[in-house]
């Protein structure tokens, strides 16, 4: 039986349409006002005590976080996901790499171990599950690049995806899969280094980064040059006149993925050498602190108090002269050099 299309009655998409095309998704609307709400409580309680949180840290999180979840899952690539394949391939990219760039450089973690009191429950679950077997290994770079890649080539290359398209809670469940394993590799590479061995300091991370950016095109580059469409059969029964072939829209979606992929790599790499900066920028106003408390406690010279009268010292003895032979012999010789001049007549 051949399905019923979601997009039935859905005019040509143009660009304009792209942009003006919008819908509701209740669940991706509930997880942003979740998460948006955590956060802005977090920075409200730091106001109220007199600390702020960094505003480009809240606009990072808010925008670029918050807003791709947005747009990729109620913008027009979510209107036309079902109609085409490159909008939902660069939804897939969206909710993959970009909304988890956002959301890292929010640091949400750090957010909440500020707001929240040490002492409380929450805050000790937060610290034990950074600290957590699980969370670690899940973190772990290789690990952790691993599972991004084989999310997407699982979701391609399986029925999971021609599953999804059909079943509309399972199509948000790849929505939120796509969003946790994209976190699980950016978040610990920008913000919480206990999640990292310590041998992954920051210029290891720059090239974590580097390799990350390689192994993103992947998934591009071998649906743009697979011979096997994806989802065929599903978009094959929902093409229109206007759209592009399967092949096509294939190609050209993944070719948008290989490119997105190619772009969010340098200003990720480029937070990487900012936090980098900041980290050295902290520790050495760290080491700074730590000299000045130390000099702080050594005591200093006590003052002595001028005495009234200075005793001179002894003059050291001077060395006595020699003197010629002729100024002290009392002989006749001597008296006849001393009448001289020195032994002239």
């Amino acid at each position: 039986m051949t399905p019923t299309p979601l997009s039935a009655g859905l005019p040509e998409l143009t660009a304009a349409r792209l942009a003006d095309s919008w819908q509701l998704d209740p669940y991706a609307l509930a997880l942003v006002l979740l998460l948006g709400g955590l956060y802005a409580g977090g920075v409200v309680r730091l106001a109220r005590r007199g600390e702020r949180w960094p505003l480009v840290r809240s606009a990072a999180f808010v925008g670029l976080g918050l807003g791709a979840i947005v747009v990729a899952t109620m913008s027009g690539l979510a209107v036309y996901d079902h109609e085409l394949f490159w909008p939902a391939a660069v939804q897939n990219i969206v909710l993959d790499l970009i909304a988890p760039l956002g959301l890292a450089l929010g640091d949400p973690l750090a957010l909440a171990l500020r707001a929240l009191d040490d002492r409380s429950p929450t805050a000790r679950r937060i610290r034990g599950a950074l600290s957590g077997r699980l969370l670690r290994l899940l973190t772990f770079p290789l690990v952790s690049t691993v599972l991004v890649l084989a999310s997407e080539l699982a979701i391609y290359f399986t029925p999971y995806f021609t599953t999804a398209l059909r079943h509309g809670p399972l199509y948000e469940l790849m929505y939120l899969q796509l969003l946790v394993v994209g976190t699980l590799f950016v978040l610990p590479m920008l913000t919480r280094e206990e999640l990292l061995p310590s041998w992954c300091s920051h210029p290891v991370r720059a090239l974590l980064v580097l390799v990350d950016g390689l192994v993103d095109s992947v998934p591009g580059i071998v649906v743009m040059t697979s011979g096997t469409l994806v989802a065929g059969g599903w978009y094959t029964a929902h093409h229109r006149p206007w759209d592009p072939s399967p092949q096509r829209d294939q190609m050209i979606g993944g070719g948008l993925m290989l490119t997105l992929a190619e772009l969010i790599g340098l200003p990720f790499l480029i937070a990487v050498f900012a936090e980098w900066v900041r980290s050295e920028r902290g520790r050495t106003a760290a080491l700074d602190a730590r000299l000045d408390r130390e000099l702080a406690t050594v005591p200093a010279p006590a003052a002595t108090a001028a005495p009234t009268a200075t005793p001179t010292a002894p003059e050291a003895p001077q060395p006595e002269l020699t003197r010629p032979w002729w100024e002290t012999d009392q002989g006749v010789v001597g008296e006849r050099y001393r009448r001289g001049g020195g032994g002239t007549a």
